[in-house]
């Protein structure tokens, strides 16, 4: 029995030692060089485009088997600017064969020399990337396989070990063609190196690269990624810089990543400058702000957490200039997104972020041509209908328009396409402003609706900031209901419906007396000297009711009241054509008594007629109506005046509409 197992020991030992000297001694006869034309034509055919390898090409077996060679190149079909899709100037790998046995991975050596990719895209929109498939009966017959319809190459594959002496990727770069936007970017000097490469250690990564000639660095560590591959929890911590101003730090875990995708990491980006970051790549900040210096600063930070079908930011907080947010934002079922969001910001000033206000007067503005059919590109609204939303946005205190508002509350929910505002809530100017509404777009056409209250808020310190202004005072009181379609400025226009209610209660007009057109044509319209008083019509109430059909503004029965006069206006604004017809009449009280005067007064009505468009109303005062006004108390030598041309006609006119232009300059819609 013994003498058995010795001859089989003996035998085994002389089948491995033959193995052994097979493996040296084979590479020393056969001459792979003679391959090299084969291999080549074989890739060529199988890519459908050149492929050659200039160098020699060398194969060893033991104790490592390596493959080494200079110079391959995969060239890019006819058409391409670039010769080559892909070079690498010199490639070598060495691999323990016999632990290989045992799934025992032990990588002796694996680097890659001058890598070189260039991806390139025609004008007329053809990329070098994408490669022709070949049907099978194309192929040559040894080289069809079956293909496995299903299963994944790293199931079944448990590694007992794995070991890398050394991996480098050295002096890589990547070019970047697009003939179509006449673009070329690059990105050179590509080094990655990987250190203490095993399954039970964690992998050290050092990556760096230029772009642009900028420096981009990635640094840290991945693992250990256990024995099967893939699989199980593995924890990475990275670090990203850029352009030495961007740092990202990166910490967390994946879990099983090839089976079911889950990741679970804090993402921490430091405070840093885009401006400066744009100018140190050589760019123009993409957006232009009115103030220069917005976006001066940024930082973010949030745990991100999901897998390929959920994906959580949690405990975010954003930076921006001297704003700060909190935010946590859900999506659940990416195909048909169900958004679930919380944003609190503390306090913005919007103007800053805002394009530039235009410096150009009206008559220096050059018209544009209105795009054909053909240039409007028609919005779709397709990823909106098929999204859930449920957020909630806060603001503590929020400036624009130059109007400061504090306390924002705006909720909003919605799906199909239907989505609510419901509430909207802020406090503005000693006043509060409720509102809710809706945007639909279930069809092609979105349409959008809102209404709205208001309550308390003081129009002089409003208009004196939005409108830098001093026109009107008063506490105000607003309704509103609106209603339109469309998503351009035009269609809007014309579509826009509706009805409402502006109130002003103990206030008064600023740069126009009113009262003075009752007492005194030549005081009233700047004819007689001017005193020192201030020019003003002060009321207890003005309302002005509306509504909007088609975007023409009628009003029919706005009025002021005030104790010494009443005054009316009808009329029509249309949007549309930007046309005013309006007509405005001061009605006269019997006795109007002013401060300190016991002396009964009396005057006359002197009626407005606005007409003219939006930037250049003509105001006409009614002076036929005057002269026609039977009033008794009327002083003969003002009526007298009149009729002999003491007070001409053209100057009363001319005074009224250049007082009257300028009051309407002050309103809203005058501007």
């Amino acid at each position: 029995m013994m003498k058995f197992f010795k001859w089989i020991l003996i035998l085994a030992g002389g089948l491995i030692l033959i193995i052994v000297l097979a493996l040296l001694v084979i590479p020393m006869f056969v001459d792979v060089q003679q391959y090299k034309p084969h291999i080549e034509k074989r890739v060529s055919e199988a890519v459908g485009r050149p492929f050659s390898l200039g160098g020699d090409l060398k194969f060893s077996l033991f104790p490592w088997a390596g493959l080494s060679f200079n110079d391959l190149k995969l060239g890019n079909p006819s058409g391409f600017e670039e010769k080559d899709f892909v070079s690498i100037h010199s490639f070598d790998v060495r691999v323990k064969l016999l632990p290989l046995l045992s799934k025992d991975i032990q990588i002796k050596r694996f680097v890659v020399q001058g890598a070189q990719v260039v991806l390139e895209k025609t004008r007329d929109g053809r990329v070098n990337w994408e490669f022709k498939e070949k049907t099978l009966k194309e192929l040559p017959s040894e080289t069809q396989r079956e293909i496995p319809k299903t299963g994944n190459s790293f199931e079944g594959l448990p590694l007992k070990a794995l070991s890398v002496g050394e991996f480098e990727v050295s002096d890589g770069s990547v070019l970047w063609i697009d003939h179509a936007k006449n673009e070329r970017k690059k990105v050179s000097d590509m080094r990655l190196h990987l250190k203490d490469i095993s399954l039970d250690q964690p992998v050290h990564l050092d990556f760096f690269a230029r772009v642009e000639n900028h420096p981009l660095s990635l640094t840290g560590h991945i693992g250990p990624m256990g024995k099967d591959i893939g699989k199980g929890t593995i924890p990475l911590d990275l670090s990203l810089k850029a352009v030495d101003h961007l740092a990202m730090n990166l910490k967390g875990r994946i879990v099983d990543p090839i089976s079911r995708l889950q990741f679970d990491m804090a993402v921490d980006i430091s405070p840093f400058s885009p401006r400066e970051l744009a100018d140190n790549l050589g760019e123009k900040f993409p957006i232009v702000t009115a103030d220069p210096k917005a976006f001066g600063r940024i930082a973010f930070r949030t745990r991100l957490k999901g897998d390929l079908q959920q994906i959580s930011l949690l405990d975010g907080m954003l930076e921006i200039d001297d704003s700060k947010a909190d935010f946590s934002f859900d999506v659940k079922d990416l195909s048909k997104p169900a958004v679930i969001f919380d944003f609190n910001l503390d306090r913005i000033d919007a103007d800053r972020y805002l394009p530039p206000s235009s410096e150009t007067k009206p008559a220096e503005k050059t018209e544009k041509a209105e795009p054909s059919n053909s240039e409007l590109k028609k919005m779709d609204y397709t990823p909106l209908r098929r999204i859930v939303l449920d957020g909630d946005v806060k603001l503590g205190e929020l400036k624009i328009a130059k109007a400061r508002i504090q306390g924002v509350h705006l909720k909003i929910s919605g799906k199909k396409g239907l989505f609510d505002l419901d509430p909207i809530t802020l406090n503005l100017y000693q006043g509060t402003l409720s509102a809710k509404g809706a945007f639909d777009v279930r069809q092609d056409d979105p349409r959008s609706r809102i209404s709205l209250q208001a309550d308390g808020i003081q129009a002089r310190p409003l208009l004196n900031d939005v409108l830098d202004k001093d026109c009107l005072e008063g506490n105000a009181k607003a309704q509103v209901e609106l209603n339109v379609t469309g998503d351009e400025a035009d269609r809007i226009k014309k579509s826009l419906n509706g009805s409402g209610n502006l109130l002003f209660n103990d206030g008064a007009i600023k740069g126009i007396d009113l009262a003075g057109m009752v007492r005194n044509v030549k005081v009233a319209f700047g004819l007689a000297e001017k005193g020192a008083e201030e020019i003003r019509t002060d009321f207890s109430e003005l309302n002005f009711p509306f509504t909007i059909t088609d975007g023409v503004v009628n009003t029919t029965n706005a009025t002021l009241m005030s104790p010494l006069l009443r005054v009316t206006a009808n009329g029509k604004a249309d949007l549309v054509s930007e046309i005013l017809d309006l007509r405005m009449e001061p009605k006269f009280v019997a006795t109007l008594k002013g401060q300190a005067d016991s002396m009964e007064r009396v005057g006359i009505m002197v009626p407005v007629q606005v007409t003219g468009t939006f930037s250049s109303p003509t105001f006409r005062p009614d002076l036929k109506g005057i002269l026609k006004q039977d009033i008794k108390e009327v002083l003969p030598e003002l009526k007298q005046q009149i009729k002999e041309g003491a007070i001409e006609k053209e100057d009363l006119k001319k005074s009224m509409e250049e007082k009257a232009k300028q009051l309407i300059r002050d309103l809203p819609f005058g501007r």
